[in-house]
């Protein structure tokens, strides 16, 4: 069987090492243009002529076109093959850098955002699929899962550092040109390191559910971008997510009665997964809100210039390594059901640490302990959360399982930008008109954190309600640790 193929041709090879080196480099590049132009979005306008509404659609194109079509690609993936996918998208995701690095009018740069983001959706649940193939037991998953959660959570962060750094040194165009070199030598190397792999039967695309399913979520993401440029307030927020609403509910009822649907309804019953992706959601909107949050104090109340707010979250980056050295262990000592547990109450316990920063706290003082806590936590969380996540996936449904992760990801940082920064906004103009500005930022900042806190110790109250009893094998590994005999042999 081809799955067969693919992991036996790597492991005579000893190419899955490598094979994994470029998959997490190309994941990096990804997850890092999520929040590479945050910095560099006042350069963008002054140099290409930006409005105030044109400039914001610089970040949520790419968000847009990211969140809405990884249900799509994935199952693309899956029918069409991984490789030619993930080569496809990176191909893509290359072509479009050149064109925003090379922009010269404001629709250049969001039209080549856009197809950055069409590239990620290809290439990132293609690229989580073939590691979940490549490895099949239990530990040697649970570490390239670990590596891959850790290199995704420093894009994540250090497209901050990165954006701060070329655009005070350089130009913002080259936050685009350096995927290139990156892109060009995945689409070299891959094809030389994992052969391809697809569902074993010839299946058709499931047209109504991939026009249904990937509406809804395009509906939904862009209502909740909208709430983040112009509050619920904005008629445009409502009917857009009510549009999403009615669209997910035709999806399931299209899907309940396909006999070859998009996203099989069997597929959501596996509890494990069930959990693992709400917990997902919720640990996401958190997380995304966090980064984001700080980035605003540490250059609005501490003053700091985008160099220097870049190189703050050095720390963070350091922490999320930690975490992640120790995630794998955590789990074997512990179990995976009380070591997520666990890591998201570390995680809470860092964002309840920076929700009390004061106005007259500095970066060390303040800042950091809060910073250093949670991206322990976080390092901790993501690949426990992602091996959950996959529970169960075999060569048929790996791309899906994986499609579905990351739009989870996705749908989950819009979430939580765009509800706990309004929030934070609007707890900041309450206090403006008899505070000092630094003191009103700081309770909309606090606000928020506390919040996020909530969402994460929710999360953990999902996952350690789920019973120790094992019912199916598809949900061992948060109750035991240890994945299905159909991990061992996806056949």
């Amino acid at each position: 069987m081809t799955s067969v193929s693919t992991m036996a041709t790597a492991n005579a090879l000893g190419r899955r090492g490598p094979a994994l080196v470029v998959l997490c480099f190309v994941q990096f590049m990804l997850i890092l243009d999520d929040n590479v132009v945050s910095v560099a979005l006042p350069s963008m306008r002054d140099d290409l002529g930006f409005s105030a509404a044109g400039l914001a659609w610089v970040v949520n194109a790419y968000f847009l076109a990211f969140g809405g079509l990884l249900l799509l690609f994935g199952r693309m993936a899956d029918l069409l093959g991984r490789r030619r996918v993930f080569l496809t998208g990176v191909a893509l995701f290359g072509a479009a850098s050149l064109l925003c690095g090379l922009a010269q009018e404001p629709w250049h740069l969001v039209a080549g955002r856009f197809v950055q983001g069409a590239g990620a959706a290809m290439a990132s649940p293609a690229a989580l699929a073939l590691i979940t193939l490549l490895f099949p037991g239990t530990e040697e998953r649970a570490k390239a899962f670990g590596i891959w959660g850790g290199i995704a959570a420093l894009g994540g962060t250090t497209g901050l550092v990165i954006s701060g750094a070329l655009t005070g040194l350089a130009s913002w165009r080259w936050i685009f040109l350096i995927n290139l070199p990156v892109a060009l030598a995945a689409v070299a190397l891959l094809p030389r390191l994992v052969a391809e792999s697809r569902h074993e039967r010839a299946v058709r695309l499931d047209v109504p559910g991939a026009v249904l399913g990937t509406g809804a979520v395009v509906s939904l993401v862009y209502g909740l971008l909208r709430i983040g440029e112009s509050g619920w307030g904005d008629p445009a927020v409502v009917v857009f997510l009510v549009l999403a609403v009615v669209l997910a509910v035709a999806f399931v009822a299209v899907e309940a009665r396909t006999a070859e649907p998009l996203l099989p309804l069997s597929f959501l019953s596996s509890r494990t997964r069930a959990v693992a992706n709400g917990a997902t959601l919720l640990f996401s909107a958190a997380m995304y809100a966090m980064a984001f949050l700080l980035m605003v104090h540490l250059q609005a109340v501490l003053g700091y210039r985008p160099l220097t707010a870049g190189v703050a979250y050095l720390p963070y980056c350091a922490g999320i390594l930690v975490g992640m050295w120790l995630s794998s262990r955590a789990v074997a000592r512990l179990g995976a059901r009380p070591a997520l547990v666990l890591s998201f109450l570390i995680t809470a316990a860092g964002l309840l640490l920076l929700s009390g920063v004061a106005p007259s706290d500095g970066y060390v003082s303040g800042v950091l302990p809060g910073m250093l806590v949670t991206s322990l936590g976080c390092g901790l969380s993501l690949p426990a959360l992602t091996v959950a996540a996959l529970t169960g996936t075999t060569e048929e449904n790996a791309g899906l399982g994986s499609a579905l992760l990351s739009s989870v990801q996705q749908v989950g940082g819009a979430v939580g930008v765009a509800v706990l920064v309004a929030l934070a906004a609007r707890r900041s103009d309450a206090h403006g008109v008899q505070d000092h500005p630094a003191h009103a930022a700081t309770e909309g900042f606090s606000l928020a954190l506390t919040v996020a806190a909530a969402l994460v110790v929710l999360g953990a109250a999902l996952i350690g309600a789920l019973p120790e009893k094992k019912h199916r094998p598809e949900d061992a590994p948060l109750d035991t640790g240890e994945a299905p005999a159909s991990h061992a042999n996806p056949t």
